[in-house]
């Protein structure tokens, strides 16, 4: 069964609208003056941190934890891998978040 024709305009508003707030948000960011390269390092430091902090707190607990508890596996070398891996996801959210500001 059909929808009622108030809803499908209701839903067409909706889109129009959601549409015509993203073409002025990018409309206004043209506008804009060019991001200096202070923003540019600005992000490569975020990007730098969000990937070694996770990563140095990956090497201390695996660092610990070979001092607790030795075995034929490094627990650094693990816990390496998963904070690298970590912060690059962290990095990818945040990079992606900003390229949708734009």
């Amino acid at each position: 069964m059909a929808e009622p024709t108030h809803k499908t305009g209701s839903k067409q508003e909706q889109l129009s609208e959601k549409v015509g707030n993203r073409a002025a948000r990018k409309q206004r960011a043209r506008e804009q003056n060019q991001r200096s390269a202070w923003f540019g390092l600005g992000m490569f430091g975020l990007v730098g941190w969000s990937i070694a902090i996770p990563s140095l707190l990956g090497i201390f607990l695996g660092l610990w934890l070979d001092a607790e508890y030795p075995g034929q596996y490094s627990w650094t070398l693990t816990f390496l891998v998963i904070g690298v891996t970590l912060g690059c996801l962290n990095a990818w959210y945040w990079v992606k978040q900003e390229s949708r500001r734009d």
